[in-house]
This record gives structure tokens, sequence and C-alpha cells, in this order.
């Protein structure tokens, strides 16, 4: 049969996505561990992840459990830091920081081959680290010269201040510290909260080509794991104003940084699969509307995306740009009008295909290997989620037909409720 060369093949979206979740083994001190296998791999990841524990006291500093976690690989009692580093580098292991709002932990990469040497050490950063005196000083003055370059930085002072306008300036997702903050930390502080506060119900995420005996060397290493169990203190609700702008003027910089925010709804939400579809239009992706308007036909930026992400239960929506100096009203002002043109007009059948096309590329190659595999099980685990919501958003893509997307609109994007800020030349 001969192949007609000039015609390229047909592109059809596939009919499923077929994903295995991690198999979950709940271990004798009730920990649970899930494990994702990756035959084809050797190397090994391990994360150790569990929530923030926040205290009702409101003089509690939160960079308390900021310092906490970054000091865990300064040293043990049986290992200094230099020797810790040694150690690790030896193995071809690393040691990884997880920090987020919500939970926090600490991850390695390792090989199968290195695994059992390098397991007991990793552990022991959970129940030996001594947080040298030396070491803190070191990480609080590094933490204070960040911060200082961060008030001078456009882009991430529009973050701390986009955060307090959603949250709250009282909230601690809200919250900004200080270089008075830092001061305030003591190392007595890191120790007792070490104690008391900060392995609070840890869940352990594996993947790796493991075999029995490697599992239950896991098992064994955690099961005891000196774990608290106690009542868990989440974020206080949110307290954020209906709409809100800030602007804070940097006379000497080039730029100007804009956000633009506000709450929308959670991953499980009938309408967020359609929701998601309208913000790639707007400004999800490199050919989305924003991208058209403000870089290619404004030439006000290099880029300006605008995304979903979820904290604590619940969702939000946000676009982020530095753009030219002096132009964030305008670029504001253009953000409105690509919203309004998408609850107003029906999108182009041209436009349409090559958003699901898009979508469903993307969905499909962010599974790319059993690491990637497990970072989305991650995700949709800690919104009570599994991977149906995966099939179904595959689904939606290809039967979504647009019609929808001016009621989404018209629904989550009053203006009235938006949070804007300017940081820079206004």
């Amino acid at each position: 049969m001969s192949i007609d060369r000039s015609q390229a093949p047909p592109f059809l979206l596939p009919d499923q996505i077929d994903l295995n979740p991690p198999a979950c083994r709940l271990l004798p001190g009730g920990m649970r561990l899930y494990y994702n296998p990756s035959p084809t791999i050797a190397a090994v990841k391990l994360e150790v992840i569990f929530p923030v524990h926040f205290r009702t006291n409101k003089t509690y500093n939160p960079l308390v459990s900021f310092f906490t976690l970054h000091m865990l690989p300064e040293g043990t009692q049986t290992l200094p830091s230099e020797e810790l580093d040694d150690f690790f580098d030896f193995h071809g292991s690393e040691v990884e920081i997880l920090s987020g709002f919500e939970r926090h932990g600490l991850g390695l990469v390792t090989t199968k081959k290195h695994l059992k040497d390098v397991l007991p050490v990793f552990r022991s950063l959970f129940t030996d680290a001594l947080f040298p005196e030396k070491h803190f000083l070191k990480r609080k003055s590094q933490k204070k010269l960040s911060l200082s370059i961060q008030q001078e930085q456009t882009a991430a002072r529009a973050n701390q201040l986009i955060r307090a306008g959603l949250f709250g300036k009282d909230h601690p997702f809200g919250q900004y510290p200080s270089e008075a903050d830092v001061d305030a930390v003591s190392r007595e502080e890191l120790i007792a909260y070490y104690r008391n506060e900060f392995l609070t119900v840890p869940q352990l995420f594996v993947t790796g080509d493991l075999s029995e005996a490697e599992l239950l060397l896991l098992e064994e290493q955690f099961a005891n794991l000196p774990c608290l169990n106690g009542t868990i203190l989440g974020p206080p609700a949110f307290e954020s104003d209906s709409g809100n702008r800030q602007t804070e003027e940097k006379p000497k910089a080039v730029q100007s940084s804009i956000r633009m925010g506000k709450w929308m709804i959670p991953m499980a939400h009938p309408d967020y699969q359609a929701l998601s579809f309208f913000n790639t239009v707007l400004g999800g992706y490199f050919g989305s509307r924003l991208i058209r308007n403000i870089r290619e036909e404004k030439g006000y930026t290099y880029g300006i995306n605008s995304f979903l992400g979820n904290v604590n239960g619940d969702g939000y929506w946000m676009v982020s740009a530095d753009v030219k100096g002096g132009y964030g009203d305008e670029v504001i002002r253009e953000v409105y009008k690509e919203i309004q043109r998408l609850i107003s007009e029906p999108i182009p059948p041209e436009e349409l295909e090559i958003v699901k096309n898009y979508l469903a590329g993307s969905l499909l190659s962010s599974f790319s290997n059993p690491f990637d595999l497990m970072s989305h099980f991650q995700r949709v685990h800690f919104e009570g989620l599994d991977f149906s919501i995966f099939t179904q958003q595959l689904a939606f893509i290809k039967d979504f037909d647009g019609a929808r997307l001016q009621e989404i609109g018209a629904t989550y994007f009053s203006p009235e409720a938006m949070q804007e800020v300017i940081v820079g030349q206004l």
C-alpha cells in the first residue's frame, strides 16, 4: 500500500487517559505510604510531606516553621553539616526542601543502589537535627538579605501585595516577613517547635523500581517515626476585601509589575473544567488573547499569563505580568477588555479547536514519566480528589463546543471582586 506523503496524517484526540494511582500501604505507626513503581528508572524519589501547624497565638512568628525546615540538613547528632553534605554527594543523593503555605517536608532523590545506605541518614533529619547556632545565624543573614532584595524587586513585591489582598494582611498566607521578624526568631524556638509541633501526621510518597524487600525497608525506617498525632490547627479563614487596588511606586524601576486576582471555585466544582478552558483562552497559553493583545499587538510586555490555583480547599485566579514602566493601568484595562470580549462574543471555531488541541496535548504530556505521575497524584490527593478528575478533563476537552464560555465569564469574572496590584513606575 502506497502512502500519500503530501497529506499530513489526521489529528485525533485520544478517547481516554489510563492512569494507575499509587498503591497505598498503611505503616504500623499509622503513616500512609504511597508507592508508584518506575521499572525503567534507576532513580528513587521519596517525599515526606505533612501539614503546617498553625497556632492561634498571634504573637507566633511564622518564620519559626520556615527556619526549622531549612535547618534540618545543617547537621545531626552523628554527622555535622559538612560531613552530611559529603555523605549525600558521595552516594549521588540530594535532599530537597519542600515548602508551601499549607504543607511542607523533605524530599530525597537517590539511586536504587544506594537506598539502603542513604535511608537511615535521611530519616535522622526528622529526629536528630541539632540546629547549630553558626549555621542558624548564617541562614538568618541570608533571609534578611533576600527580604531586602525582594523589597526592591517589583515582581516579588507585587506577589506580596496580591497575597495580602486575597487573604487579608493578618492571615498567615497574606503576611510577608520583615527583617525584624527574622531577628526575633531564636534557636530555642526552633528546637521547641521541632520537638513539639513540627512532624504532624506525615505521608510518605515514593517513586522507584523497588522490590518488596526494599519497600519493607522503607516501612521499617518510617514506621516508628515519632509523629505528632494530636489536634492539628489549620489556617484561619480568609478575610480579603471584596475589591481593592494597591499601588507602590518605585521611580527607579524600569518596569511595572501587575497582578490581578480573585477567589474562584475549587477543582471539585462542576464548573471548574469550563472555567479552566476560559482561563486558557484568556491567558493560559502562548497563543492566548492576552499574549496576542498585550505582547504582540501593543508590545507592552514579553509575557503575560493567567492561571488557576488552589489553596486550603479554595480556588483562585490570577494574572501576572511585568510590563513597560508606566503602562500598568493600560495593561489592566486591556485585561478587562479581553475578559469582556470573551463574555460578549462567541469564540471562533478555529480558535476553539486550537485550544482544545493544546489542552489535550498538555494534559497527556504532563504524565510523561513516573515522577510527574506522583506529582499530579499529590495535587489531587491533597484536594480530596483522585485521578478520575483527569479522565473527566479529557472528556470535557473532547466534547466542549465553547457555548458555555460566555456564561462562565459573566458568572465568575465580575470586576467588582477583583484585586489589582501595580508596583514600579506608576
